[in-house]
């Protein structure tokens, strides 16, 4: 196996330099660059199976570099490093199109993990076609939410990696715990809000079809309904 190609994305030098250092040792290919702007270079010259992004950098912080990679590959893990741990910033990071948030201070060994986590979810992914939620069409693959054959909006990555959970346990129970692991690897009560928020956030977006609902189970989890 070809040991997985990462871009770090870090303008803490030496915090920069023992990540790379620990990295390499566990078999990671690592490249190192101090902002976005060099990140996107590093992107349009080659092919990477995950970044690690800072989100406070000069000329192009985190979340800028990360929505502009977005448009033009929906596939490739975004793990955020950051010391800006509210709410709002947690959700600004998953809406920009990351997939995991790790805080600093931060264990080596819980990077590594949430590491494998995210490329062993990619490699087992299969993007499915078009989905029918009543009125509407949800394309996976895009990320977007088609109403009565006209674009309704776009999605954020992570309202499309939850309204995919959602659509594949369609009139099912999805548990809320299993999705926290699975798209958070975390259900501590931080995640918890977080992901309420972007449930709100879908209930809005399917608010013109009235026959389908999120529903809440109580303890349990959400069912989507139509």
């Amino acid at each position: 196996m070809k040991p997985a190609r990462v871009l770090l994305l870090e303008d803490e030098l030496q915090l920069a330099k023992i990540v790379s250092e620990t990295l390499r040792k566990r078999g990671f290919m690592v490249t190192h660059v101090v902002n976005g702007v060099l990140g996107m270079e590093a992107i349009r010259k080659s092919d990477w199976d995950i970044c690690i992004v800072d989100v406070m950098m000069p000329f192009m912080d985190g979340f800028s570099f990360v929505e502009e990679v977005r448009k033009t590959n929906k596939q490739i893990p975004m793990l955020f490093l950051t010391a800006r741990s509210q709410t709002e910033d947690v959700i600004k990071g998953y809406e920009a199109g990351g997939n995991d948030y790790l805080k600093k201070p931060f264990s080596l060994e819980e990077l590594i993990l949430r590491l494998n986590e995210l490329l062993r979810r990619r490699s087992s992914e299969v993007i499915p076609q078009s989905i029918s939620i009543g009125q509407y069409t949800f394309d996976m693959t895009k990320q977007e939410l088609w109403l009565n054959g006209q674009l309704f909006c776009k999605l954020s990555h992570r309202e499309n990696e939850l309204l995919s959970l959602l659509t594949q346990h369609k009139n099912q129970v999805l548990d809320r715990k299993a999705v926290l692991l699975k798209l958070w690897g975390d259900d501590n009560f931080f995640n918890t809000r977080t992901m309420d928020v972007f449930i709100t956030k879908l209930r809005k977006h399917l608010l013109h079809d009235p026959s389908i609902e999120i529903i809440n189970i109580r303890g349990v989890g959400y069912k989507l309904t139509e």
